[in-house]
């Protein structure tokens, strides 16, 4: 609606200072066409916005105005109390744009301090509430590390790559390094820190941080880095990363739901295949989990292809049953 947009504009031009027109359009997903029209009609309306020409030029508020339409929504407070992700947001029905707006008045109507603060929480911390399963991880340094994250000071840390150290090769590799710590991200109940490790950003585990501690040295930020932004990005790149063992089954439709959710195995498609029975194409990470996983189903899925997932099937179901012949 264009009043939301106008607000928008107003809020915007509040927090940030002096926007250009393709900032404004980029940002509210519109034209710079209409972006002109929306500022005649800001002006129409008696607010005091103005144009610097220029290359360094854009629209401003005059100095000292402030919107008093404060007032926020329910769903832009719930945007905010769930999580700046995405994919959360559509499950409640509420939009991305909710959130966005919903900050901007909260930065509207604080002081400069509180926004500093604000912003600075924001560039540091990001929730990321989907996904993956949780996990009963412990965070020893996780105060150590924060500490370092807030006050923009280099973190001294010793790093194992592997869930243990149980043997010669995996105490080598719990590494000693020195890094930039830019941001933590709380995925379920698993804490991770995103930092910059000789020149490249990291993201480590941080129930896999043995030691840690505060350098008296600081650092700067990286220019135009946001973590949640590089977060999905991350995360997106792990995901594409990840093997894929393709089969087809046929699959009970009371267990095919079940397999939808399991967290090794993606149903890429579906079709009837008698009453009460889909053959499905479904994307596991592995032949090992592939075989698990259609063991757990039982007599209610069959693999029809690949050949060696069945045969390996076949030889697990033989073993059982003579497993249970000698009991």
């Amino acid at each position: 609606m264009r009043a939301d947009r106008l607000l928008s504009i107003l809020l915007l031009l509040q927090n940030g200072g002096k926007l250009s027109s393709r900032q404004l359009a980029e940002k509210l997903e519109v034209s710079e066409r209409t972006i002109a029209r929306d500022m005649d009609a800001l002006s129409a309306a008696g607010v005091p916005v103005y144009a610097e020409r220029g290359s360094l030029g854009g629209w401003i508020l005059a100095e000292n105005y402030r919107t008093g339409l404060i007032g926020m929504g329910r769903e832009e407070m719930l945007a905010l109390l769930v999580t700046s992700h995405g994919a959360l947001l559509g499950d409640l029905g509420i939009g991305r744009q909710s959130l966005e707006t919903a900050h901007l008045k909260l930065m509207a109507s604080s002081s400069a301090a509180f926004r500093r603060d604000a912003e600075m929480i924001r560039e540091r911390i990001h929730i990321d509430g989907a996904g993956w399963h949780a996990s009963d991880e412990s965070f020893e340094w996780l105060a150590v590390i924060q500490e370092a994250v807030w006050a923009e000071r280099k973190l001294s840390i010793r790093y194992r790559k592997t869930e243990e150290a149980g043997n010669e090769a995996d105490a080598e590799a719990a590494a000693s390094r020195i890094v930039h710590p830019l941001g933590l991200v709380a995925k379920r109940n698993v804490w991770y820190l995103v930092a910059e490790d000789r020149g490249e950003l990291r993201t480590f585990r941080i129930s896999r941080i043995t030691e840690a501690a505060v350098l008296e040295e600081r650092f700067e930020r990286p220019p135009g880095f946001f973590l949640a932004a590089y977060w999905e990005r991350s995360t997106a790149e792990f995901k594409s990363r990840l093997p894929r063992y393709p089969a087809e089954l046929r699959v009970a439709e009371p267990r095919l739901a079940r397999l939808k959710r399991e967290r090794y195995a993606k149903v890429l498609r579906t079709e009837p295949d008698g009453p009460g029975w889909v053959r499905a194409e479904v994307e596991f990470h592995t032949l090992d989990s592939a075989c698990e996983l259609v063991l757990a189903c039982g007599r209610e899925a069959a693999v029809l292809g690949p050949p060696e997932l069945r045969e390996r099937l076949r030889a697990e179901a033989e073993a059982v049953a003579a497993l249970y012949r000698r009991c």
